[in-house]
């Protein structure tokens, strides 16, 4: 499964809030066998939304868009998606039923736009907040207060599937530009890619569908390199 995700706010770009959500979904949809192909940050623009979303649903098996939900002047994606769908923007019965019974709002003190969403979506309820987000063709839309968007992508995550992987990690106590042969070598012997990620010392990460090649090509990896000691890690997706 290929997905992209997009995250929404003038504050992300001004550099005013760290883009934590980009990394935390990344993390957790990589974790379920998905291969993130695009992450992209756009200000809220009705215009920039509809254009980046429209793009990325036409390639990718579903997008992940996060930030910019609400009844606030700046709360533009949920127009944004729809545009991009060819939707119109209506209040949603269900989202509407979910805070007035679940959330124990009374619907004329919710703010005007609260429970608006693409026409013929599906709500997500929010568990953690107030704004709903929404489902429409492949798009997944979720706030943009960490712990609501958390709680409700994981309302869905098992919508998120890929092939299983195995990945490795060895600890290089060498410079990254004296392995550069060494890792091109082990990539033609072995069916895996390599991520090569430096600082103090350079963290190899290996990884492959077939456990069996992952091993061989880790232990041919690690005779040929000088290591720190406790620098290996294994894990499975």
């Amino acid at each position: 499964m290929r997905v992209a995700v997009v995250t929404v706010g003038d504050e992300l770009l001004a550099g005013d809030t760290v883009n934590t959500n980009a990394a935390w979904l990344c993390g957790r949809l990589d974790a379920r066998g998905v291969d993130v192909e695009r992450v992209t940050t756009i200000p809220d623009r009705v215009g920039d939304i509809a254009r980046v979303v429209n793009e990325y649903r036409a390639e990718y098996d579903a997008v992940v868009v996060t930030g910019g939900l609400g009844p606030t002047h700046d709360d533009l994606t949920m127009e944004g998606v729809a545009a991009a769908v060819g939707r119109s923007v209506e209040e949603h019965p269900e989202a509407t039923a979910w805070l007035t019974e679940q959330g124990g709002y009374d619907a004329d003190d919710l703010a005007e736009g609260t429970t608006h969403l693409p026409a013929r979506a599906r709500m997500l309820p929010n568990e953690e907040g107030v704004a709903p987000g929404a489902v429409v063709e492949g798009i997944y839309v979720l706030p943009g207060v960490p712990e609501e968007m958390k709680a409700m992508f994981e309302s869905v995550q098992e919508e998120f599937s890929g092939e299983a992987t195995y990945t490795e990690s060895i600890v290089a106590d060498e410079p990254e530009s004296e392995l550069v042969g060494r890792l091109r070598e082990v990539r033609d012997r072995f069916d895996v890619t390599v991520g090569s990620y430096p600082g103090e010392t350079v963290r190899l990460k290996l990884t492959a569908t077939d456990e069996g090649v992952l091993e061989e090509a880790a232990a041919w990896l690690r005779e040929r390199v000088e290591t720190r000691e406790g620098g290996e890690e294994k894990t499975q997706r």
